[in-house]
């Protein structure tokens, strides 16, 4: 005999069976047998990831730079004032017919026109002395030329300095970043790495990346190593100095000419002799001396980093301004 519930009996069953699941559900509650979180992934922790950071590689496996530039012959010599945004330099240099070129002398000065210091009776005074030496050393007074450089072009005393130059009867030829790349490659790039490497030149204004794009130069301007001046900060000169160099064909990269300032000083470390050329270590091998290497050594690491060159092959004389001396 089947027995059925009352419509009461089952309303006490329902009523007991909430009550047990509810008193059930307290006491694993309280005891923290029950974690319902325990298994979720935390958002907190999952933003939890440390900013990229761009350590500078200790090392580099290249091998050493073996080269030797062809020498001039019968060559006629010809001198070069350059106005720097950190420096008032002068070269005399032997270039043949066919281009090819060697340095006889070389002076390094600090005018310090980056800082504003120089004054016009400076300049002028300088100047008589760089043509007064070249005149002795044997270069004709119609082969000696001054040059502004991008960066110190973009200092107001510039102006005073240029204005200078031309009281003394000589032309001045100012250069665009692009054209100071072009001009800088022309001189460091041998004919024989024009399709497999590329240049660099780190000056204090602006820093220069070049290479030989089929039947043209192409030069790019980044940052230079006094960027802190103005108050851009090391990421920003990273990254940008990073995205220009990211535009150099893979094929060019395997060796790089570098040249400017602090490339001179990370060079002088490690030159033997007076060898013409210096392979730079890699940028994490480097303890900066001071402001100006710091930031300096970040845009090489930048261009490092990028382009995956492990060959920075630092030339003693090749600059831009002997570039332009090849163009005449």
């Amino acid at each position: 005999m089947t027995t059925r519930l009352t419509p009461f009996a089952k309303l006490l069953i329902l009523i007991a069976i909430v009550a047990g699941l509810f008193f059930g559900y307290r006491m694993l509650s309280n005891s923290g047998a029950i974690d319902i979180s325990a298994d979720l992934p935390n958002p907190a922790e999952q933003k939890k990831e440390s900013p990229k950071t761009d350590k500078k590689p200790a090392n580099f496996e290249a091998p050493k730079f073996n080269f030797t530039p062809p020498v001039p012959q019968n060559g006629t010599l010809k001198g070069v004032v350059e106005l720097g945004a950190a420096g008032f330099n002068s070269f005399i240099v032997e270039i043949d017919r066919n281009k090819n070129w060697s340095l006889k002398k070389a002076e390094w000065g600090n005018s310090l026109v980056y800082d504003g210091l120089a004054s016009g009776k400076d300049i002028t005074q300088g100047l008589k002395q760089y043509i007064a030496n070249m005149l002795d050393y044997g270069v004709g007074g119609r082969d000696i030329h001054f040059v502004v450089s991008s960066g110190a072009a973009k200092i107001a005393t510039t102006q005073k300095i240029i204005s200078g130059i031309k009281t003394l009867g000589y032309v001045v030829n100012t250069v665009t970043p692009e054209k100071e790349g072009q001009l800088a490659l022309r001189a460091a790039l041998p004919d024989a790495y024009k399709d497999k490497a590329f240049v660099v030149d780190i000056g204090s204004g602006n820093t220069k990346i070049s290479w030989v794009d089929g039947s043209k130069v192409t030069g790019l301007e980044t940052y230079g190593a006094k960027y802190y001046v103005d108050n851009t900060t090391p990421s920003e000169a990273y990254l940008d100095a990073r995205t220009k160099a990211a535009r150099v064909s893979s094929s060019k990269t395997k060796t790089c000419f570098i040249l400017g300032g602090v490339p001179f000083q990370l060079a002088k470390q490690a030159r033997q002799g007076n060898e013409r050329y210096t392979v730079l270590k890699a940028p994490g091998a480097y303890t900066a001396d001071g402001a100006k290497e710091e930031a300096g050594l970040n845009i090489y690491n930048a261009i490092a980093d990028v382009t995956g060159c492990q060959q920075f092959v630092f030339d003693w004389d090749a600059n831009f301004t002997i570039g332009f001396l090849l163009t005449l």
